[in-house]
């Protein structure tokens, strides 16, 4: 337990969560603190018992470096629990009852996107075959996930059978890279006599761990562009996701830690450890030994899709599953990019079957239609083309940008939709409201035109009389 924890509210793939607490209020540990704010989000908890003492803008775990809130609490030592009840029969529980606690319970994906995981386990419209959890680790460095699979395997199973629960799925293939055997062989013994599950040993090669990797070499389909495993009638989710939902519904313990990696040649004792999400990264270096003298690059995630923190003060967060210390002899090989020279290198090794030498050119040039229709958003950003490019151009930083400009596009584009249907709304309110004016300016002429033809009528009747 450090001597501070810095809890991000925005942690995932969504909207942040609402801090529903103030300065000074005691907390015990699993309370929230703060709710979510939106279907894309979930709740944010104590990690440990003890006191608020700010709420504040601190380091972000994000490539852009932008400060984000967090909860800062002061832990008491006591490390004392929220009151919790245990459940019993859980698989019997209606599945949208399971999602929910799912939900509340702050589960997100642990194997680096942390998009909800009551939310893809609620596939409206599709039948669920299969269930994957991918123990994968194709990075170099990372282990956390080897750690549980050898350790607590009984907690990823457990975690299966109610994610398949609530899934209503047929079976569940639990792939598993096959230079880990112990991990494999903890698992094999588990899942023994249970006929829907199966351990599947799949080759070590980067980026076999991506989901639409996974999904092909698990069953030779290939996921539509743009599109989703879903659309397969498949879920992925991460064996680290599954512990963390045995966790919730066994224990009723939200999302509070995570085992990750602290590795690299830049820490003296490299080492897998259980953290409280918002540990300071400068703890968790602290615990592995400390810097070496050569120490000079933070890394959080593996070595070619990881992001480049600022500062160890960053706080660990739902996403955190590695952190790598660099040396100078790590990255030596780095050179200035010079001039693209269409080699064709980043083409053979893309493992999307994109063409990376024309997405540079359309991000460079800003052409963000043309990066749409050669598929940027099917780049899983694995950085294979940038290691083979005999020219050193930063492929995926300019893959990056042109998403992010893309996405900007998009939504000025929604925004200047929306306000041209609200110009367009407002235009034949005003012309609805023309016409009904009209119309009862017509009609009281109307009116008035028949009540004085009565009264000439009535008029001529007194003459006549």
């Amino acid at each position: 337990i450090p001597d501070r924890l810095f809890v991000p509210l925005n942690q995932i793939i969504g909207s942040p969560a609402e801090c529903i607490v103030k300065k000074g209020k005691k907390v015990l540990k699993g309370q929230m603190i703060a709710r979510d704010t939106d279907y894309v989000s979930v709740p944010v908890h104590a990690t440990s018992s003890g006191t608020i003492i700010d709420i504040q803008k601190f380091p972000a775990a994000h490539s852009y470096g932008l400060p984000s809130d967090v909860i800062i609490i002061e832990p008491d030592g006591k490390d004392e629990w929220v009151e919790r009840k245990a459940l019993e029969n859980i698989i019997e529980l209606d599945p949208s009852e399971l999602r929910n606690m799912i939900r509340y319970a702050g589960i997100v994906g642990l194997g680096g996107a942390a998009f909800p995981t009551f939310i893809k386990l609620n596939p409206v419209g599709h039948q669920i075959k299969t269930l994957i959890l991918n123990g994968a680790e194709c990075e170099p460095y990372i282990s956390c996930d080897d750690m549980l699979m050898r350790e607590r395997p009984h907690e990823i199973i457990d975690g299966a059978k109610i994610m398949r629960h609530a899934l209503n799925a047929e079976s569940v293939i639990i792939a598993v890279e096959d230079n880990k055997p112990e991990a494999i062989a903890s698992l094999q013994n588990l899942a023994e006599g249970l006929d829907w599950m199966t351990v599947q040993s799949i080759p070590a090669i980067y980026p076999t761990g991506g989901e639409r990797q996974l999904v092909k070499v698990l069953t030779g389909k290939d996921v539509p562009s743009q599109g989703l495993p879903l659309d397969l009638d498949i879920i992925v989710s991460n064996v680290a996701t599954a512990a963390a939902v045995h966790h919730a519904l066994d224990h009723q313990q939200p999302l509070i830690s995570r085992i990750i990696t602290v590795t690299g040649s830049g820490v003296r004792t490299p080492r897998n450890v259980e953290a409280l999400i918002g540990t300071p990264m400068s703890d968790l270096i602290e615990l592995a030994g400390g810097y070496t003298e050569d120490a000079d690059r933070l890394i959080m995630g593996g070595p070619m899709m990881g992001i480049t923190l600022k500062t160890d003060a960053t706080p660990v967060v739902k996403a955190s599953n590695c952190l790598l210390v660099q040396t100078p002899a790590d990255h030596a090989t780095e050179a200035i990019s010079r001039a693209c020279i269409r080699c064709g290198e980043c083409v053979k090794v893309c493992p999307v079957k994109l063409l990376p030498q024309q997405l540079y050119w359309f991000s460079q040039s800003r052409n963000l239609d043309a990066l749409q229709s050669h598929h940027l958003f099917d780049c899983i950003e694995c950085g294979c083309c940038a290691v083979v490019c005999p020219s050193h151009i930063p492929l995926v930083q300019y893959f990056r940008y042109g998403k992010s400009e893309s996405w900007k596009k998009e939504q000025e584009t929604t925004k200047s939709d929306r306000a041209r249907e609200r110009t367009e709304a407002r235009t034949k309110r005003l012309e609805r409201i023309k016409a009904e004016k009209k119309a009862q300016h017509a009609a009281r002429a109307k009116k008035t035109a028949a009540e004085n033809d009565r009264k000439k009528e009535i008029q001529a009747a007194v003459a006549r009389t």
